[in-house]
């Protein structure tokens, strides 16, 4: 066990103190020499160093591994290096009875353990608060970025509203154009009806002129037979005639060589006198006389049944031209009228194509542009709930950010008043090192005009500074074991 001396020259800070072993070593543990060091400082802001004596003697120590010590805030600047000379006191050579109580290794060891929470606990606290801050710079920036997203889907919003209102014109001139189509379908569908009534009435004309033909062909078959009869009859006739004609002929000449013969045999006394060549020639005068008339009335006759069947083939013969020609026409015109309706039906179907077709795409793009239009309200409202929850957490942070910079101002507050007391009141310090391995006791620091602070061990090496203020011994940074 050591005892430290030490007398502050200045009311800001330590100038140097001195320490004298008043025991031995134990086992596994250096001890500190008795000849005076002129070491580094081990209170950071605090000029000056310390020396010590060891009455056992032993091998020169200086202070931790790392320095340390407090922050005096501000209040006092930095003193130029004094040393001053180490006096011993012989009567500290002796061993003294302390009769220290068991239990303070306990009670400091639990202060230790204590005072390591808290620097982790400060530490954990300073780290969330720099990941709180770098949380809050990253969700600002996320807000200004969301925010000038926002902006833009505001500044795009009108061009998605004008090309859907372009879309609605589109699909309105669809629709009228449809209206106008089948207005033009139904004209055509009526023009359609008109063509086909007027095909049907050519139709039904077609068959009446093809019955009246089938009538003028019966007729002019009939004609035709009878003017074959009228010419067999007239060869008939005439073959008769020529029959009749010889026959009067040979009877004449029978007749003649029956009267050349009678005049040759018979010789007769008539009283009278006959003139048989007169009677020859008279009865040869009728003869011939009924035989041209005969011939006269058979070539009238003829002659007339010939006029009249000439006439009747000429009629029938022209009837049967315009029957033709009319049948002709007839055709031509339900040709015609068959490539009109064949037209009309192609342009029909074209139309009901186009109108199907125009349908459809006015249907897709009324598809198209409600998809469109739902996603763009489904991404509006995705990106309104995101900054709903941005804003939330935004609003979280900012309240644990107010809540960190409410106990951050705090613990500044109590740091600096603390230390302003310990730089404006520090009196003599008494401080007890119980350590070979370079901890310090805080303990027993004697402040003049205010009362005893009880501190605590860190046997650890410490690599940190030293926080010190009026019952607590902080340490900012962490302690290695």
């Amino acid at each position: 066990m050591s005892y430290l001396s030490s007398r502050l020259s200045t009311p800001c800070g330590v100038r140097a103190f001195s320490c004298v072993s008043a025991c031995g070593p134990r086992p596994g543990r250096c001890c500190i020499t008795a000849a005076p060091y002129r070491g580094i400082s081990c209170y950071r802001g605090l000029s000056g160093g310390f020396g010590s004596h060891s009455v056992c003697g032993g091998f020169r120590a200086g202070s931790c591994g790392r320095s340390f010590g407090y922050r005096s805030g501000g209040v006092c600047g930095p003193s130029p290096p004094c040393i001053t000379t180490v006096s011993v006191n012989e009567s500290l050579l002796t061993p003294l009875n302390l009769e220290i109580d068991p239990n303070t290794q306990c009670v400091k060891q639990e202060e230790k353990e204590q005072i390591k929470c808290l620097n982790s606990r400060f530490a954990a606290f300073i780290d969330k608060v720099r990941f709180l801050e770098q949380q809050n710079k990253l969700l600002e920036t996320k807000l200004q970025f969301f925010q000038n997203r926002e902006c833009c889907e505001s500044n795009l919003e009108p061009l998605f509203e004008g090309y859907i209102t372009t879309l609605r014109r589109e699909a309105e001139c669809v629709e009228a154009d449809s209206g106008r189509l089948a207005s033009e379908l139904n004209h055509v569908q009526e023009v359609l009806e008109g063509y086909k009534k007027k095909y049907e009435e050519e139709v039904a004309l077609r068959a009446t002129a093809e019955n009246e033909f089938v009538a003028l062909k019966k007729d002019v078959d009939c004609a035709y037979l009878r003017k074959s009869d009228l010419e067999a009859n007239v060869e008939a006739l005439t073959q008769e005639i020529d029959f009749l004609r010889r026959l009067y002929e040979e009877e004449i000449r029978v007749l003649q060589s029956h009267i050349s013969d009678t005049s040759v045999v018979v010789k007769m006394d008539n009283s009278r006198d006959l003139n048989m060549h007169c009677v020859v020639a008279e009865i040869k005068a009728q003869y011939d006389d009924i035989a041209t008339r005969s011939r006269a009335e058979a070539e009238s006759w003829y002659r007339s049944k010939c006029e009249e069947m000439k006439a009747t083939v000429i009629r029938h013969g022209e009837t049967l031209r315009r029957t033709k020609e009319e049948i002709n026409e007839l055709n031509r015109m339900i040709q015609r009228l068959t490539a009109e309706v064949e037209n009309a039906k192609c342009q029909n179907s074209k139309l009901e194509a186009a109108v199907a077709q125009s349908e459809q795409q006015g249907e897709a793009a009324l598809n198209d542009a409600r998809c469109k239009l739902a996603e763009l309200e489904g991404a509006l409202q995705k990106a309104k709930q995101d900054m709903a929850c941005l804003i939330r957490e935004y609003q979280e942070v900012m309240n644990s950010k107010l809540g960190l910079d409410i106990e951050i101002a705090t613990y500044r507050r109590l740091l600096e008043g603390e230390e302003q007391r310990l730089c404006e009141g520090v009196g003599a310090v008494n401080v007890c090192v119980s350590s070979s391995r370079g901890g310090v006791v805080c303990g027993d620091l004697c402040v003049s005009g205010s009362r005893p602070v009880t501190g605590s061990v860190c046997s650890a090496p410490c690599s940190g500074n030293v926080a010190v203020s009026t019952g607590l011994c902080a340490m900012w940074g962490p302690c290695a074991p």
